[in-house]
Parts: C-alpha cells; structure tokens; sequence
C-alpha cells in the first residue's frame, strides 16, 4: 500500500501542483464563498426579517446587483473549485494516511469542505432552474449548509494558516516552489525506506511520456505551463460567468445562453416565475367583483380596479429581481401604496402584510417594512410596460417596490393589512 501511495504521488508531481498554486486558487475560491456567504445571508434576511430590521431602498436595483453577484459568484465556485481540487490531489496519496489524531480532524474537515462545497453550488444552480429532485427544502438546506460552509472554510484556513502565509507571495528569489507531493515529504531522500517505496516505474504510453517530458522541462518554461494553468482556470470562470449572467445584467444579455431566464423573453416582455396556472388564482384574479382590501387599527376600506385606476397614477422604472439570479427592468403604473396607507389613516412607522389571492404557497403572504411602504417608488401597479397587467404578471393588482427580491413583489393582490407593532 506505501508503494502504491508513493507511486500515485509521483505519478501525479507536476509544475502546477504546489503549495503557491495551491494558495492562489485557494484565495479566490475563499473570496467567491464570502460573496455567495454575504449576498445570501442580505437576500435571507430580506426574506426573513429579524425583529426590527430595515433595509436600504436605494439604489432600486440594489437586490437585482447583490443577488446577481451571488449566482455569478457561485458559478464561479465550478472551475475555481475543480481547480483547486486537481492541485492538492496528489496529497489523497500521502502516506501514511492519518498521522496522529489532529491530522486525522484536519483530513476529515478538509473531506467535509469539499463535500458540502460540492452540494451546496451544485444545488444552488438547479435551484435557478427551479428543479428540486431532492426530498428536502431547498432554502432552508442552503441556508443551514452556508453557515457550515463558512465554518469549515475558517477552519481549514486555520489549519493551513502557516502554509498559506509562507506562499502568499511570490518568492522573491524567484525559487521555485516544490511539488505537493515532495513537499510533504521534504527528506525522503534521506529515508531509505522512502526512496525503496518511492521507486523509479513511471506509467506507460502516452501518459507517461507526457508525465517525462514535465519533470524534464526546465524551471523557464515551468513557470509558462504554470500560466497556461491559470489562463486555462480564468477562461474557463469567464465562461461559465459570461455564458449566464446576462440574465441578470444587460450589456451580457447577448452572451446569455445557460442562464434559466432570458430578458424579454414572456408576457408583456418580462419573464414569469409563478404562473397563474401554478398558483391557482385565474378564476378568482378575473372574477369582475375583486376588490384590494388596506386595513389599519380597525379601519378597512375596499378599492374596486375602477377606483384604483381613478386615483391618481405614478409611473416608475423598477426591476423584478428574483432570487434564481435573473432580472428585468420594466415600466410600472399605479397607486403609491403610501396613499392607500394614508386612505386608512396609518401611522407613517406602520408595516403591512401583502396577501394574495393564491392560498398556498411560501410566499402568498408577505411583510413589508415602513421603509418599502413609505417609499414614492412603491406601487399597488396595475399597468406594465403600458399595459394592463397581464395576468401572469400579477393581474388584477400586485406590488412592486425598489430593492426587493421577486418573491416579495407579492402578485394577486387581495389583502393588505397592518402588522400590529
């Protein structure tokens, strides 16, 4: 087994496969996690609001930027993750495998990282085609797992702090760094046992011509297979990333082709999340005696769509930014919901609960903050893009304000009630 071990580590030695690369990968992988970890953690709370919390409504694409970073980032997560696994891969080789007990929990955090790493990008992309082939939630699960994520990521950079901070920067002598696998071996040479074990065979055929020709070429053009590493690593980032975040900004609309939504494409030229088919709410959003209901402290006043359409109408430029990762930018009419909150006399502190006409589903009741009610750019909306609200859009009446995800922007309207403080 040691013979096998050793064989595989100097089978897989390579120029690319050192603790500098190692370091380099490593901290751009760390660094997209902390975008996925604080961009998440906005869009939950968003959703899910601790006892006073309020957020920022400014600047109004404030969601579609954050929540577009966090999809980008975690598509970024695949080749930098992949990448940073083909480096270290030779150290699954070490021998022997667990050295002592503190080895053994570092082996087995780094075992646990990769894993849950794997799970949670995976399922964070099916989750933008909104497909779920699992048997649990999705959003609490990922919400759960990124806690243990970031966990894990300290504990692995604290394991590794004193490697990490030895290759940080580039050596200024210009040395070269060693393999993975001498550098966890560093005096194997003086170990006969060692060099017995390590052997001299080398795989056959084309492989192992390859694997020659590697060890064989000389530190200049090491370092150029080093770079072609790297191009390779940021090609294939920038393709994942330009290949879909078109769907959430514009000038990459055009390179838009595995993202799950396309702008423009759908009714009245917005794309559909939840059709009316889905929510069970035709019947009743066509039904000719709909009425939008605004209770406050004990007053409750009703507003047929004829009566919405008489009071006076604002017109803003709003995205709906959902949680998948996509956006679109469109023209909304309507009522400012602060004149409806004012209709029933509500303090300017107060928050509502948005309801819908769908009776199931997570988000067929919402709440929204004084912050959102309050706002000039939030509207019980009525039109889009000129138009009277499609039904798959919201028809008779949904909400729209500036900054909040798309599951929030609560479509159907039936019910808008104060929350009582």
């Amino acid at each position: 087994m040691r013979r096998l071990m050793y064989e595989a580590q100097r089978a897989l030695a390579s120029p690319v496969r050192n603790p500098r690369m190692a370091t380099v990968i490593g901290r751009l992988l760390g660094a997209a996690f902390l975008i996925c970890f604080g961009t998440g953690l906005y869009s939950h709370f968003l959703q899910n609001p601790l006892p006073g919390m309020t957020f920022a409504t400014r600047p109004a694409y404030l969601y579609q930027f954050t929540q577009g970073t966090h999809i980008i980032a975690g598509i970024a997560c695949f080749p930098l993750l992949l990448a940073k696994l083909y480096i270290v891969f030779p150290a699954l080789f070490s021998w022997p495998p667990v050295t002592s007990f503190v080895n053994f929990l570092e082996r087995a955090s780094i075992a646990l990282f990769v894993g849950i790493s794997l799970v949670q990008i995976v399922i964070g992309l099916v989750n933008t085609y909104q497909w779920y082939p699992w048997p649990f939630p999705f959003r609490q699960v990922h919400f759960a797992l990124s806690w243990v994520l970031i966990g894990l990521l300290i504990i692995h950079i604290g394991v590794k702090l004193r490697l990490i901070t030895r290759y940080w920067r580039k050596d200024p002598d210009g040395n070269e760094p060693e393999h993975l696998a001498e550098a966890a071996h560093p005096d194997r040479s003086q170990n006969l046992e060692e060099v017995r074990l390590w052997g001299t065979t080398r795989p056959g055929g084309i492989t192992g011509r390859l694997l020659d020709y590697i060890d064989a070429t000389p530190v200049p053009t090491s370092r150029v297979s080093r770079r072609g590493f790297l191009t390779t690593v940021a090609v294939s980032v920038t393709a994942v990333v330009g290949l879909t975040a078109g769907q959430t900004f514009a000038p990459l609309d055009a390179t838009n082709v595995f993202g799950a939504r396309k702008k423009g494409v759908g009714q009245q030229g917005v794309p559909v999340n939840r059709t009316s088919a889905q929510a069970k709410v035709a019947d009743a959003a066509q039904n000719a005696g709909w009425a939008l209901t605004v209770v406050y402290a004990g007053t409750e006043r009703t507003f047929t769509r004829p009566q919405l359409l008489a009071m006076e109408q604002t017109e803003v430029r709003l995205p709906i930014a959902c949680v998948e990762g996509w956006s679109q930018m469109a023209t909304w009419r309507g009522v400012r919901l602060r004149d409806l909150a004012d209709a029933v006399q509500a303090d300017a502190g107060t928050s509502f609960r948005l309801i819908s006409l769908e009776e199931r589903g997570s988000f067929s009741k919402t709440q929204m903050g004084h912050e959102y009610v309050r706002d000039p750019l939030t509207l019980v909306a009525l039109e889009l893009n000129g138009e009277t609200l499609d039904l798959e859009h919201g028809y008779p009446a949904r909400m729209i304000a500036p900054g909040r995800p798309g599951v929030l922007q609560t479509k159907w309207l039936s019910r808008i009630e104060a929350i009582d403080a």
